[in-house]
């Protein structure tokens, strides 16, 4: 067994619990504030607002939040599985990161907002996955090393 097949078991596995828990927060009504007047306006305005005052979302938004948590928790079990999911959610979040710096792209055409704070957040989801994904090569782990 190699370290980095465990971290990328545990990766996988609190990166898709996260996600999840991220996805239902943006169904919270009480979580979710009512975007500005001069917010972009989105065609899919189901759940349209401030998670958290910071980070906007819809409806769309969070389903793929959920969809990603549950696609991590799943890859969890297999390390090729959550390989995999390390880097999906590296070049998936390092592309909404760069449509979301487009103002033409910043909603998805209207789909789902991906600008603002969530940039930034989109990209940090990016190198922390493409650090698992793609990181420091697999070291042999020898129990008996351990102190």
């Amino acid at each position: 067994m190699h370290t980095r097949d465990l971290r990328l078991d545990k990766f996988a596995l609190y990166y898709g619990i996260l996600f999840v828990l991220v996805g239902i927060l943006g169904f919270v009504p009480g979580l979710v504030q009512t975007p500005p007047i001069n917010a972009p306006k989105i065609a899919v305005d189901t759940g349209y607002g401030w998670l958290m005052g910071l980070f906007a979302v819809n409806v769309m938004h969070n389903l793929v939040h959920l969809a990603i948590g549950v696609w991590g928790i799943i890859s969890a079990k297999d390390t090729h599985k959550a390989l995999i999911f390390a880097r999906g959610v590296t070049i998936f979040y390092g592309l909404l990161t760069v449509l979301g710096m487009i103002p033409a792209t910043s909603t998805l055409f209207g789909l789902a907002p991906i600008f603002g704070h969530d940039v930034w957040l989109h990209a940090l989801s990016a190198l922390v996955a493409g650090y698992f994904g793609y990181g420091p090569p697999a070291h042999v782990y020898h129990p008996e090393m351990q102190h």
